[in-house]
């Protein structure tokens, strides 16, 4: 019986607004190579000089997963020759990394995890090569540099991880962390959060590591799953046939669901590292590691337990409301307001999410005209009984939209409930009037009726009465009980 050992390389871009070395810009979506210098392109004579906020984010980074930050680390270049990789090496950290001896922890169900971090060290990235060509034409590479020189931080863990499903919920949980602390944008679609898998197998019980393997570039946690269950998978085969299993760097092909070989696995020696000649070592002091340790956020499991333990929130609006620090602000300062929790959850997660998906973007689409506030009143004028609950819906859109506060966007709408015994006790005689056999079937026992005709009533009202107290004077009328 064979066991894997997994261990993850997760590359996270800083959310900086130049590069690691130059000024240019790390946006994402620009023409290509327009966001290039001499420094990013590695012409001869460029001098690189570190960019700080960059090394700020790295050191919060190693801080949230509770790693020593080195007071000394040194940049290393490391060779290899990629046609998107204009100096012929990276500049990276290698045997003196900034952060080393970490690790993460969570827990499900109550059964706390932890995996242990190896190292933090801060890199450039690549540029990015595109293949293509006309069918039947020649095959045709083009070469993008904008992402050459993107400062990135390479966080690898322990060889700790035991299955697929593992290291996909610890990929998983390593991306809340980093979004939260706004060290990384979490946008695996555009290449900002990726990572390598090393796996190997072993007879179960044994110390000893297998031969390993490395899957590169997963920017997916479906694509790290099933890449790793297919690489898990072809590794016992081949030692169930007595083969041997080769160290080799594979790559995921979803559409084939099977990695496949890119080239051998490089060692060390391979990558000729050496000192950075033109960067002095890194120098973080005790001020700055500090300074990171108050900028640690709360956390999206420490939010989440503050969440349900103070308000009772649970299931999948606990989720929501706990999904992001904005979120749980806007909550809490609308219960602040006078908002019961619930209600105020059970609006976040379902007509405030329905309207930020349709108009795009977080809270602040919203900031002009929606406050918390607001969700407040409405909150309250549906529970004293000023707003029906499908009415509450309509004044929510339109102060959405104009910003009015609720009394009078629900003026304006003339949603506002009746709940005057006195002026509804007129409409509820005429509608009884209008419905003799309902009425003899309620005073014969068949009580059901009353909700047809409180519905009558309501109807009558357009909207407008108030279920409630339209109930209590149906009953009271035909001789009920309340």
């Amino acid at each position: 019986m064979y066991e894997p050992v997994i261990g993850l390389e997760i590359h996270a871009q800083l959310q900086t607004a130049t590069k690691l070395f130059c000024g240019c810009s790390t946006a994402w979506d620009a023409a290509p190579n327009s966001l290039t210098c001499p420094v990013c392109l590695g012409l001869p004579g460029a001098l690189p000089a570190l960019n700080g906020r960059a090394v700020e984010l790295a050191v919060l980074a190693a801080v949230l997963l509770d790693c020593r930050v080195q007071t000394t680390s040194v940049f290393a270049r490391k060779h290899y020759f990629y046609p998107d990789l204009p100096k012929g090496y990276q500049i990276t950290q290698y045997d003196r990394p900034l952060a080393v001896g970490g690790r993460l922890e969570w827990s499900v169900a109550g059964v706390g995890r932890h995996i242990r971090i190896e190292r933090v060290h801060v890199e450039e990235d690549a540029g990015k090569s595109m293949h293509g060509g006309a069918a039947g034409g020649d095959a045709v590479t083009l070469l993008d540099f904008n992402r050459s020189g993107v400062p990135l931080i390479e966080i690898v863990t322990a060889p700790d991880l035991r299955s697929a499903g593992d290291a996909a919920e610890f990929f998983r949980r390593l991306r809340t962390v980093l979004v939260a602390a706004g060290v990384n944008d979490g946008n695996m679609e555009q290449g900002s959060l990726r990572c390598d898998a090393n796996v190997s197998v072993r007879p179960r019980g044994e110390q000893a590591m297998g031969a390993r393997t490395e899957i590169k570039n997963l920017n997916s946690f479906r694509f790290l799953e099933r890449a790793l269950d297919f690489e898990i998978g072809r590794q016992r085969d081949r030692l169930a046939r007595g083969e041997a299993v080769a160290a080799e760097t594979r790559l995921w092909d979803d559409r084939r669901g099977e990695t496949v070989l890119m080239r051998r696995k490089e060692g060390a020696d391979d990558y000729r590292y050496f000192a950075e000649p033109d960067l002095p070592p890194l120098v973080v002091d005790e001020a700055t590691v500090a300074r990171a340790r108050l900028a640690v956020p709360e956390l999206p499991d420490v939010r989440r337990s503050r969440l349900a333990n103070r308000y009772g929130l649970t299931g999948d609006t606990l989720d929501h409301v706990a999904g992001s620090a904005g979120l749980t602000a806007f909550f809490e300062q609308a219960v602040a307001a006078g908002a019961d929790a619930p209600s105020a959850a059970a609006w976040i997660k379902g007509e405030l999410a329905r309207r930020l998906h349709e108009r795009g973007g977080g809270l602040e689409a919203l900031a002009l005209t929606l406050t918390p506030q607001s969700l407040a009143r409405l909150v309250v004028m549906v529970s004293d009984g000023l707003l029906s609950a499908s009415a509450a819906k309509t004044v929510f859109a339109r102060i959405c939209g104009t910003g009015e506060p609720p009394d009078e966007a629900a003026r304006a709408e003339q949603l506002l409930q009746v709940s005057d015994g006195s002026a509804l006790g007129a409409l509820v005689a005429e509608t009884l009037a209008r419905f003799p056999e309902q009425v003899a079937q309620v005073r014969g026992g068949r009580t059901a009726a009353v909700g047809f005709l409180v519905g009558q009533v309501i109807k009558a009202s357009q909207g407008r009465a108030n279920p409630r107290v339209v109930d209590r004077l149906v009953r009271e009328s035909v001789g009920l009980p309340e």
